[in-house]
């Protein structure tokens, strides 16, 4: 058990690492750790991901040491939790808490931010239309999480295509948009 600023928490294994400042970001950056994290966040949140063997064959290649430390670390800050598969209880599903799905605002702005000025593979008319409907985005993304959802919010842009030079989106022969190629989102 560890106490700290009068908050008790059942976290086991080692203690927090002491925190360099008490500034909110560096607080938050310190619990989220690195970029494989906000991946795994963002897998749970938006692709509907749940088991190990899903994360492990997301489009970034996600080493199994990192992505098993990873979930662990996330665990441990009370941001996922594990719960065994219904249909069997050998298998392991990871699903975000409710500290997990407030991220969703922080994983939506990051998809905004790296379409406008990244080249990513995610189709700008699609985020910008999701921009202009933030809350109606973020509630479609928690009644999903509540409601345990299977269907992903948005697909993998990896791989479809064949500009790889734009994040600009071309119309496709459906009259749908197609995302520019080995871009991810």
């Amino acid at each position: 058990m560890q106490v700290s600023r009068g908050k008790v928490s059942a976290v086991k294994g080692k203690p927090k690492s002491k925190q360099r400042s008490g500034c909110p970001v560096s607080i938050s950056l310190e619990a989220l750790g690195d970029r494989w994290s906000l991946l795994i966040i963002r897998d749970m949140m938006v692709r509907a991901f749940r088991t190990f063997k899903q994360f492990q064959e997301s489009d970034e290649k996600i080493a199994t040491n990192i992505l098993a430390d990873r979930l662990q670390k996330l665990a441990a800050a009370g941001i996922i939790t594990s719960e065994p598969e219904k249909s069997d209880r050998r298998k392991v599903n990871y699903r975000l808490t409710e500290k997990g799905i407030d991220l969703a605002p922080v994983v939506l702005d990051l998809l905004i931010w790296g379409t406008r000025h990244e080249e990513t593979g995610a189709p700008n008319a699609v985020v910008e239309k999701m921009a202009a409907n933030r809350e109606e985005v973020l509630a479609e993304v928690r009644r999903r999480w509540k409601e345990r959802d299977p269907v992903p919010f948005l697909p993998s842009f990896a791989n479809v295509g064949g500009d790889r030079n734009s994040s600009r989106s071309r119309p496709h022969r459906d009259g749908g948009l197609e995302a520019p190629a080995n871009r991810r989102c």
